[in-house]
């Protein structure tokens, strides 16, 4: 069967515990995976502040799922975000190629950042050099 890659973002209410939000989460991850999807990976973006309500809401907690599944998956993951009354929106988009390789890329950019500046971090600091310089005099 051949799978596509989706990015489904989700925005969970933000007014419940942190607790209680790990488990809406959770709980997609298992619909993801009961229905033929792979999790490729998955940023929590945490609580935001939304541009106007939403449900009552001033404040949203996101998340975005990037996963490997049958075209099946979308309109069955979207009628468990529906039916779920924790999630106060979805968006699920098919990603082409050019999508894919500009997320490669961003990634494996944001991993050479964190390389660099934990090399900066270990590198010994340079000593201050306290003498005069023609402009000084």
């Amino acid at each position: 069967m051949k799978t596509n890659v989706y990015e489904s973002a989700v925005m969970i209410n933000a007014a419940l515990d942190d607790e209680q939000i790990e488990v809406v989460i959770s709980r997609i991850k298992e619909a993801i995976s009961n229905n033929g999807g792979e999790i490729r990976e998955m940023e929590n973006w945490g609580r935001k502040r939304l541009a106007y309500v939403v449900k009552k809401s001033k404040v949203g907690y996101y998340v975005i799922f990037r996963i490997d599944a049958p075209s099946s998956i979308v309109a069955k993951l979207e009628r468990f975000y529906s039916l779920d009354e924790h999630i106060l929106r979805f968006l699920t988009i098919k990603l082409d190629s050019d999508a894919i390789e500009h997320l490669e890329k961003q990634k494996s950019k944001s991993l050479l950042e964190n390389d660099n500046a934990e090399a900066k971090q270990d590198a010994p600091a340079a000593e201050f050099d306290e003498s005069p310089r023609e402009f000084d005099k």
